[in-house]
């Protein structure tokens, strides 16, 4: 107890005050854990060792490991949807949509490289991190698809499913997680450039890169 300035009493707090934890940090020291070791080096005692606080700090506040990776989960694809809202809002034209929808996915690839592949493919998560992951990964598939269907009737692409279009363009760029290797030195740019070649895109202005079909008839 103690005395206040008046002569009353009053009661001592118990304990150390309590620490306020940054998501944003808890998010890096998780992508930091699964750079180390995937999915498996994540855990309350590591996270609380790259944040400099003890485990019972963290706990009160992410209290499961499930907890943490739904931290790194909500800003990695918060901030990839910003980025994907914020290229289709800037401009109408489907081409260049797609064109920049395909370098951000490839920078993003890069940035998120040791978890990207768990995150949109859903494999591994806790339960309820996969239903936000499944609620989540339909709305980004349908900002894509939008689009991709909007260039085959601008004829940029050539006309097919759009849904399996999209699944195609986006596997294939989430698949630079996968084996990508700073030591290459393989820039986002110059793979988002592969990419757009091989999707043979017609841009306004460019020469189409189509390949000649070939007379098979008899």
């Amino acid at each position: 107890m103690s005395t206040d300035p008046n002569g009353g009493r009053t009661s001592r707090s118990r304990g150390r005050p309590r620490l306020e934890i940054d998501r944003d940090a808890v998010a890096d020291a998780v992508a930091d854990l699964f750079a180390e070791g995937g999915i498996e080096a994540v855990s309350i005692a590591d996270t609380a060792e790259k944040l400099s606080v003890s485990r019972a700090t963290l706990y009160r506040t992410v209290p499961t490991k499930e907890k943490l990776l739904g931290i790194l989960f909500e800003r990695s694809t918060r901030e990839l949807t910003e980025r994907t809202d914020a290229v289709l809002a800037a401009t109408s034209e489907p081409s260049d949509q797609l064109v920049e929808l395909i370098k951000l996915q490839a920078e993003a690839a890069i940035q998120m490289r040791s978890y990207m592949p768990v995150f949109f493919g859903g494999g591994g998560l806790p339960s309820d991190v996969f239903m936000r992951w499944r609620k989540w990964s339909r709305q980004f598939e349908k900002r894509w698809s939008v689009v991709v269907s909007a260039c085959m009737d601008a004829g940029v692409l050539d006309k097919t499913d759009p849904v399996v279009a999209t699944r195609l363009i986006l596997g294939m760029i989430i698949s630079v997680s996968r084996w990508y290797r700073p030591s290459k030195k393989i820039s986002a740019e110059e793979i988002a450039d592969s990419a757009i070649t091989l999707l043979r895109l017609r841009l306004p202005g460019v020469r189409s890169s189509r390949l000649p079909t070939t007379n098979t008839g008899r």
